[in-house]
């Protein structure tokens, strides 16, 4: 019991030091769920586009945060990183709180859990 107690705890370590990484990184990380619901938000991702973590948790990111005429290609690139075919360099237009357009350059990624199974999306 000692030594499950100890790989416990161990995990949460690790899982709190990756927490912290996502959320100070310089880059504006983001994540979704296999429904495209938004579950990471980033500091970065709030700094540019203004928009707080608790206000973009849950919504779609493709309807929410994407411009009419982006909204079909950014659902691909999510649909193509949710069958396991990850995209790098993607030129991600997203809105900003106040209507502004910016662009960033996107890497989204398989997000899998323990046992494999594709559980999301992670934008980088």
């Amino acid at each position: 019991i000692t030594q499950l107690n100890a790989m416990t705890a161990e995990q949460q370590r690790v899982a709190d030091d990756l927490a912290r990484l996502i959320d100070s990184a310089n880059a504006p990380i983001f994540g979704v769920d296999i429904n495209g619901m938004v579950t990471e938000w980033n500091k970065k991702a709030v700094s540019i586009l203004g928009f707080d973590k608790d206000e973009t948790i849950g919504k779609n990111l493709v309807h929410t945060f994407i411009q009419p005429e982006d909204r079909k290609s950014v659902s691909d690139v999510l649909q193509k990183a949710l069958s396991g075919k990850e995209t790098a360099n993607y030129e991600l237009p997203l809105l900003t709180k106040h209507g502004e357009r910016y662009t960033i350059l996107l890497n989204a990624t398989t997000r899998r859990n323990a046992r494999g199974e594709i559980t999301g999306v992670v934008g980088v």
